[in-house]
């Protein structure tokens, strides 16, 4: 019986061997994963309906999108089509992570950037509008660990205490740090999964300045008047879409029509205080904004001028809109 089947089966390879060449060459082709990735022209996200406010979530005329970079694993066929296809751009994948983290923790990260980016659009939409926002309390996130950094702190660790001190500020981590000698262990409380954990991080000399080799970025704990819930994707993450949800909560808040029926597309990180940060891939961005045959896009004044030379370029017919502040976007929109 195994001998009739072992026949049949090498009678199949035998009469479909080129077949199954082929298709091991394209499965191949396909889905080895190779060091790098491949930058595409975006795409745009609507958010002027993601904003619910007091439980309500209200359709609204006119389009207020944030623009993304699309993102291509490098296999090797993807490789191979970007020295073809014009505006695929090849890139390693040791240029977007830190060589001693994991994608698991650029990830995280990338998350932590989304959920303060939400927090610093709606204090600043709050405080544009005049509404009422009391911030009840901060929590300091680890987004970044250096590969030369003598710790156990792991990206994502909120940090509670070092020494026994709260830490409020960046500053109060610098002043115990300028205090203490080189070499020097910090004991640091975190909250990690939930659970308190006792961590440490030792002074080390990085860059030539005494450092533990870490950042954290601060996210919030608030109450508005009316009540705001951002409706988010569990696949989004990054800061770069902050501007563009703050003038949807803004729009939202008010009796003030910023949108008025055009479609509106943009990009910038946001603060608190409402200033618009630069943000990388512009030229992508603004590709994908004219596939959805934007009206206008607003865009950081840092990264004004790639916008416009590719926006002159292709001979696109959006208006280009340089923006420094939350005000500069909604004086321009409200004109």
């Amino acid at each position: 019986m195994y001998n009739k089947i072992y026949e049949k089966f090498k009678n199949f390879i035998k009469v479909n061997k080129f077949l199954i060449l082929i298709i091991i060459v394209i499965l191949l082709l396909f889905y080895i994963k190779l060091p790098y990735v491949i930058y595409t022209p975006g795409g745009t996200i609507n958010v002027a309906n993601r904003v619910i406010v007091d439980g309500k979530k209200e359709t609204t005329k006119g389009k207020l999108q944030l623009s993304y970079v699309s993102m291509i694993s490098g296999s090797p066929a993807f490789v191979l089509s970007s020295f073809i296809i014009p505006n695929w751009d090849l890139e390693k994948v040791s240029n977007i992570k830190y060589e001693n983290e994991t994608i698991d923790d650029m990830m995280k990260r990338d998350r932590l950037y989304l959920k303060q980016s939400e927090d610093n659009a709606i204090i600043a939409a709050f405080n544009k509008a005049n509404k009422k926002i009391k911030i009840n309390s901060f929590h300091h996130k680890i987004i970044y660990i250096s590969k030369d950094s003598d710790t156990n702190l792991k990206i994502g660790d909120e940090i509670k205490n070092i020494n026994g001190k709260t830490i409020n500020t960046l500053d109060d981590l610098k002043k115990i740090i300028d205090k203490s000698k080189i070499n020097t262990k910090l004991n640091i409380t975190v909250i990690r999964n939930k659970k308190e954990v006792k961590t440490y991080a030792k002074i080390l000399k990085i860059n030539k300045e005494k450092a533990i080799g870490i950042a954290f970025l601060t996210i919030y704990d608030y109450k508005t008047n009316p009540v705001i819930k951002i409706d988010d994707k569990k696949n989004e993450s990054g800061a770069s879409g902050g501007l563009m949800l703050s003038l949807s909560i803004y729009n939202k808040i008010t009796d003030e029509d910023i949108i008025k029926g055009r479609n509106i597309v943009g990009t910038g990180t946001i603060d608190a205080k409402g200033n618009v940060g630069e943000i990388d891939g512009v030229k992508y961005k603004i590709m994908g904004a004219n596939k959805d045959k934007a009206d206008i896009f607003l865009v950081p004044e840092k990264n004004y001028k790639e916008a416009k030379k590719t926006i002159n370029k292709n001979h696109y017919k959006m208006k280009l809109v340089k923006v420094k502040k939350i005000d500069d976007a909604i004086n321009y929109l409200t004109k």
